[in-house]
């Protein structure tokens, strides 16, 4: 899962990534007379908006360290490097950042350091792309033309890696064969779609499962229309709860092939699965819910359900 973080950085930080996007480092100075890298927008001792900018080198001292081995995707480097805590001279308070150190013995507290910056700096934090063992600065750059910078955009990505339960499993199975299984501790136990290990009002593992119909009512819903990085469908869209006959517990899908406003509580909805040959180990195998036409369900059918 990806997606750009983007955020407005306000007049302080803004004049702390303007620089970084000229090759060089600014703090903020505290009421205690302290300089803080990076600024901190407010005051630690007074809780006051601090506005003093000072200019800091791009050369410091290591405060502390430890060492990655094997670097992860995104990170600084793709080779070993430190993670260290830096005290930049004319600096009261440590900056995180990655030390280009070759090996761990050739780093430890006290290491001079100084910042080795990317060809094209935009006005980020990664406009330093580590620092570097020494205490020779790199030349600063010269004050750009550009309006200052305003904005803050950030790539985040995360992957996830699960391992599923037998329960899970059975489930994920099934959908890969075109059925939607739900379990149960017993034929008095509620039917949890899709399955959980225990009956959370119990606790007593599910130990039953039963394949429900592939239709099912909307409980709740939203109507999506703000558009965003990524998105695969255009808005306005509907993402419903949706009770599977038989079912005691909704679960999240789309609904569509009706107009985002016509969605509504108690519609009954059937499922649209994707053709066979692209079903694989997922509820993505099921693209869509669309209207069956039924009439709508009465609330005391499903009012404990939402």
């Amino acid at each position: 899962m990806s997606f750009d973080y983007t955020r407005s950085v306000g007049p302080l930080l803004g004049q702390f990534f303007t620089a970084l996007r000229d090759r060089r480092i600014v703090g903020v100075r505290g009421s205690d007379g302290r300089v803080h890298v990076p600024p901190a927008e407010y005051d630690p001792v007074t809780y006051e908006r601090l506005t003093e900018i000072v200019p800091v080198a791009a050369v410091g001292t290591v405060v502390s360290w430890t060492w990655q081995p094997q670097p992860l995707e995104g990170q600084p480097l793709q080779r070993p490097f430190a993670w260290a805590l830096i005290k930049l001279d004319g600096a009261d308070t440590p900056l995180l950042h990655a030390v280009d150190a070759g090996e761990s013995d050739k780093i430890s507290a006290g290491t001079r350091v100084h910042a080795h910056w990317v060809d094209e700096p935009v006005g980020a934090i990664t406009d330093i792309a580590y620092f570097a063992l020494g205490e020779e600065a790199e030349p600063e750059g010269e004050p750009s033309d550009k309006d200052p910078v305003t904005m803050l955009v950030v790539p985040s990505a995360i992957e996830i890696q699960h391992t599923a339960s037998a329960p899970e499993s059975t489930f994920l199975r099934a959908l890969q064969e075109g059925k939607l299984l739900g379990a149960r501790t017993g034929k008095e136990g509620k039917l949890y779609f899709p399955p959980r290990e225990a009956d959370p009002a119990t606790g007593r593992p599910t130990t039953e499962f039963v394949e429900l119909p592939d239709k099912g009512t909307v409980t709740t819903f939203a109507i999506i229309n703000i558009p965003f990085a990524g998105q695969r469908i255009k808005p306005p869209y509907v993402a419903a709860y949706v009770l599977l006959d038989g079912a005691d517990i909704p679960f999240l899908h789309l609904v569509t092939e009706i107009e985002a406003d016509q969605v509504r509580m108690g519609m009954r909805v059937e499922a649209v699965w994707k053709p066979r040959e692209e079903w694989g180990l997922g509820i993505d195998n099921i693209s869509h819910f669309r209207p069956t036409g039924e009439p709508d369900a009465e609330y005391d059918t499903y009012k404990h359900h939402l």
